[in-house]
């Protein structure tokens, strides 16, 4: 069983169903990181030089011949040297320019016919407007997420290719708050697989999966 699997308890993650205001039992403070505005840039991006380094296997035998290239989800993106450049009409938006560098998996075949793999870079000036909070406690920060994918490329010098891709860039603008939110209270978590002639742990067993908040009442102090 899982929250998804043969579960019909309410107090499970998934769709709403009926009125979503039954159920809120509490205001729960939370940090996280908010998303104050994003956008998403799709090019054609071409004369792209890639220098390559750490072969694997090391000292292919050149030239090369271009196969891919392309970054794995979810890596380190950079950016770097952001100026926010504030809109004099509309202060809360402003032209955010920066520079953005994704590491990438370069794939080619040596002269011998072995196909091996190297790492690279690409990096890319973006600018673009964005709505972007006042000055706070809470620092804001310009952070992207990229993908990249080329098949046509060239070898053009020692360990060099020039390649044309695809890159999709999404750019949001973040902080990390404090945020009140409505909620339903604690998940109820089920088993993983009935549990037959278990050995309880003495004193396990008994704890709750998470800590009881139950006096929600207020008291005045009087201020000094």
């Amino acid at each position: 069983m899982s929250f998804y699997i043969n579960n019909t308890n309410p107090n499970r993650p998934g769709p709403l169903s009926g009125n979503p205001m039954n159920g809120i039992c509490e205001k729960v403070l939370i940090e996280t990181t908010k998303v104050f505005d994003a956008c998403v840039s799709q090019t054609t991006e071409t004369g792209i030089i890639l220098p390559v380094t750490s072969f694997n296997p090391a000292s292919p035998a050149l030239p090369l011949t271009y196969i891919s290239a392309q970054n794995q989800i979810g890596s380190d993106v950079t950016v770097t040297d952001i100026v926010i450049d504030r809109l004099e009409q509309t202060p809360n938006y402003a032209n955010v320019t920066m520079t953005i560098t994704i590491p990438l998996t370069v794939t080619y075949r040596d002269a011998n016919g072995v196909i091996g793999t190297g790492t690279s870079s690409i990096t890319i000036n973006k600018s673009t407007v964005l709505f972007v909070p006042q000055p706070s406690m809470s620092p804001i920060d310009i952070i992207a997420n990229a993908a990249f994918s080329s098949t046509i490329g060239s070898y053009t010098a020692e360990n060099t290719f020039t390649v044309t891709g695809c890159l999709q860039i999404v750019i949001k603008v973040t902080a990390v708050v404090d945020l009140l939110i409505p909620s339903y209270g604690y998940p109820v978590i089920p088993p993983c697989q009935a549990c037959q002639n278990c050995n309880v742990c003495p004193g396990v067993g008994d704890l709750p999966l998470y800590p009881t908040a139950t006096n929600s009442n207020t008291i005045n102090v009087t201020r000094v």
